[in-house]
């Protein structure tokens, strides 16, 4: 997913950006309907495939307004500071489990937040732009971060009771819909011309959809959303490699120890194994 902000980059000389995002889950679904078919093909005969719940619907919902506000991010602030107020997720995440859901959050899901907030402004911080201008496009990013977060929620309610690849594909089916009706109102560049937005507009479509967003329902449904939510810190990680190795961006000692603290962080917030119970 870390890669998406170089994608949409390359694109947005031809498409405007609800386009972009439309055709990022459009041109995906044939893919997630494939690895939907072989999953379900190899899964047994009664495991749970409930179609369109409640839950996958409200995570297409929730992943239009991410993707909404995070191309809008992209294109109206830099790189850096797109990715930085988007990986401010589980900041939601947590503060939505803990008022809203009343559920208890682990002290060393806290500690491996506080870790990765730490480590996500070191590597990420020497890049962002204090810059009046920017200000509408930092804000969409807090907006993102938002809506990624409802999308955790969501998908791990939505993966009880369907498995990766089925959530995947008719949360996409919704998002796709809603974001095909926003492009039309509102861009007047919706069709790709050349090579080149065709072929960032696949690539954003195969790795940063159907690779990063499939990936990830596949872990909510085995890990806690809370947790599962400070992964998006990688994305800063991968913001910073990208930039290393495409833009020639060295990476300095503090953005490595930035980085460092991040994989600290996740491993310091990973669930812990449920002790057996006693006789």
């Amino acid at each position: 997913m870390g890669a998406s902000p170089i994608f949409v980059r390359f694109a947005s000389p031809e498409v405007g950006p609800f386009a972009s995002a439309f055709w990022r889950v459009a041109l995906a679904l044939p893919v997630l309907y494939l690895w939907m078919r072989i999953e379900e093909a190899k899964a047994p005969a009664d495991a749970p495939k409930v179609s369109f719940t409640k839950a996958t619907v409200l995570a297409g919902l929730a992943f239009t307004g991410d993707l909404f506000f995070w191309h809008l991010s992209i294109l109206n602030t830099t790189v850096a500071n797109a990715t930085f107020f988007a990986t401010t997720a589980p900041l939601f995440v947590i503060l939505i489990v803990w008022l809203f859901l009343k559920q208890r959050v682990s002290r060393g899901t806290l500690v491996g937040l506080a870790l990765c907030l730490a480590g996500g402004a070191a590597l990420i911080g020497q890049s962002l732009q204090v810059d009046p201008s920017r200000l509408r496009g930092d804000l969409y990013g807090i907006f993102t971060a938002f809506f990624f977060g409802l999308y955790f929620l969501t998908i791990g309610k939505a993966r009880k009771t369907a498995g990766a690849a089925r959530v995947t594909f008719e949360a996409g089916i919704v998002t796709s819909a809603c974001l095909l009706v926003i492009a039309l109102l509102f861009d007047s560049r919706v069709m790709p011309h050349t090579w080149q937005s065709i072929a960032a507009l696949t690539s954003l479509a195969f790795i940063s959809q159907a690779g990063g967003i499939g990936l990830l329902a596949v872990a909510l449904g085995r890990l806690p959303p809370v947790f599962s939510s400070l992964v998006i810190f990688l994305e800063a990680i991968a913001a910073a490699l990208f930039g290393w190795v495409i833009l020639g961006e060295a990476l300095t000692l503090i953005q490595s120890l930035g980085g460092a603290l991040i994989l600290f962080g996740i491993w310091a917030a990973r669930p812990k194994p449920q002790a057996p119970a006693s006789k």
